[in-house]
């Protein structure tokens, strides 16, 4: 017990300083929620994949869909790995920092107000942002409960969250997004050496990689062939692809996820930063899903209810795969578990702020709001959001609606943003009407799967499948409305474009010249 309370209070600690010390750079708004446009590659990569994993893929979805898929859930964390990072990097990256700074946006919802010319674009962005970002936020806590009754019993999950929220807090409003990206890359390196190590230990807990193969083929249940969780796609190859395509091309079109690119420093910062986030992405999410994927090994140790369900659901299968690991990995694992946590609340909890204070009260409820005034509303709501999130968590049990909509949110952002998002920084022809058009479907589809569930066709009934009909049906609607519809202003437009034109001097080294 010594060892894993003096873990935290250490990493605690850390978490603390950091914010304190970054206090110097979130005195004004570009400070605050950019880091000044200065952040190097290395923080950038690791704030972006931090943000990406959390304890929702290490606890919920890797202990979820390594239950159903197998060794073949590897294939979402190379998924997110190949799609989620390298693509994301490589095609919003360098024009999504150019287009922002050009527009001088902060925000997506800002963007989509600047590039479409449009006030009310930008106040319906940030609802969205708002309703589905804060049930997303609550939803980073439940991960921690088990994990929490399993290391320190007696400590209860209630004590877990408001720890977590209090601490997160002070460390976001103190330092604003340059503390958010330091203690992101602290807390990516925790969670690679951790994941690697507990994936180590649970393989030798099995006798080794190839007797723990062994293990799984031999699993078979009712519908699914012999070692078909053991064979290369698994028993519902289909149901992977969606999984796949809704974790991985969802990153596109996430404020959180995306505004990382708006603080990149220089050019070869997003080379590495690629990389860097690339390799990352294989490591933690490739670690989680592979890991996840021996759970039906565990059998064992569970608890199955009399309808032959899990009891605690899948989230209980993690935490029951980690249970006999020694003190001092149990330690880690809880530190990898809030590093995941933490990373991304606080990313979810900054987006949600600045796009509240910047596109929905300044300029609309508050006409004129200072550098100053900005930043401390920023910092109040940032206080109101993790309240609120904290809140949603500590009563999950009596709102249910709520706790379906965690599992829609990412489908609603992506499915709403991503298409209008992407299509915005290289088609000029995109038009206001084909925005709306997806923000409608996107957001209007995930709402209705909540509501009216049971009169989707089967195979959309599952908000993952519905999210990806959301994302890709977006993706087809946007230039189909933008050719039937009134064309943007064209001098408009070409002057926005033109941050893609400008002439840099680079050395030799680097380009031949003419």
């Amino acid at each position: 017990m010594s060892i894993k309370i003096g873990m935290l209070v250490v990493f605690f600690a850390v978490m603390i300083a950091v914010g304190l010390y970054c206090r110097k750079h979130s005195t004004d708004v570009r400070g605050f929620v950019l880091g000044g446009r200065a952040v190097g590659p290395w923080l950038t990569a690791f704030a972006y994949g931090t943000s990406y994993f959390s304890a929702v893929i290490f606890v919920g979805y890797a202990g979820q869909f390594g239950w159903k898929f197998g060794i073949a859930s590897t294939w979402i964390g190379i998924g997110n790995a190949v799609l989620g990072s390298l693509l994301a990097w490589m095609v919003l990256g360098r024009r999504t920092r150019l287009m922002t700074q050009h527009l001088n946006s902060s925000t997506m919802p800002e963007f989509f107000g600047l590039r479409y010319n449009s006030n009310a674009l930008k106040i319906a962005a940030a609802a969205i942002v708002f309703v589905f970002l804060i049930p997303y936020t609550a939803s980073l806590y439940n991960g921690l409960s088990r994990l929490f009754e399993m290391a320190f019993p007696g400590v209860s999950y209630s004590v877990c969250v408001i720890v977590m929220a209090v601490l997160t807090g002070v460390y976001v409003i103190a330092g604003g997004y340059m503390a958010t990206a330091i203690n992101d890359f602290i807390q990516g390196v925790i969670m690679i050496i951790g994941i690697v190590a507990v994936i180590a230990a649970v393989l030798s807990q099995n006798g080794g990689f190839i007797e723990t193969l062994n293990g799984l083929a031999e699993i078979s249940v009712e519908g699914s062939a012999p070692g078909a969780f053991n064979s290369f796609f698994g028993p519902d190859p289909l149901g992977l692809l969606f999984v796949v395509i809704l974790t991985s091309l969802g990153t596109w079109g996430l404020p959180q996820m995306v505004q990382k690119f708006y603080a990149i420093k220089s050019e070869k910062d997003i080379t590495k930063g690629t990389i860097i986030s690339t390799v990352f992405a294989i490591i933690v999410a490739g670690g989680c899903y592979f890991l996840g994927g021996f759970g039906r090994l565990f059998t064992d140790r569970l608890t199955f209810l009399e309808d032959g369900s899990i009891a605690g659901g899948f989230d209980a299968i993690v935490p029951t795969m980690l249970s006999g690991l020694p003190d001092i990995l149990v330690a880690v694992v809880i530190v990898l578990v809030l590093s995941a946590s933490m990373s991304t609340l606080s990313s979810l909890v900054l987006a949600s702020s600045s796009t509240l204070t910047l596109d929905f009260i300044k300029g609309n409820v508050v006409k004129e709001m200072s550098e100053k005034k900005q930043v401390l509303v920023m910092r109040i709501l940032i206080v109101v959001f993790i309240a609120i999130s904290a809140y949603i968590a500590l009563n999950k049990d009596k709102l249910s609606a709520i706790a379906d909509m965690m599992g829609i949110s990412w489908g609603a952002l992506a499915g709403a943003f991503l298409a209008p998002f992407m299509y915005g920084l290289y088609w000029k022809k995109t038009t206001k009407a084909a925005v709306w058009a997806s923000f409608i479907f996107g957001a209007g589809l995930m709402i209705f799967n909540m509501l009216f569930r049971g009169s989707f066709p089967s195979i959309l009934q599952s908000p993952i499948n519905s999210g990806v009909i959301a994302m890709l049906g977006g993706l087809v609607l946007v230039p189909i409305v933008s050719l039937i519809t009134k064309k943007p202003d064209k001098a408009l437009t070409e002057e926005m474009f033109t941050c893609y034109n400008k002439e840099v001097v680079v050395s030799s080294k680097e380009s031949l010249g003419n």
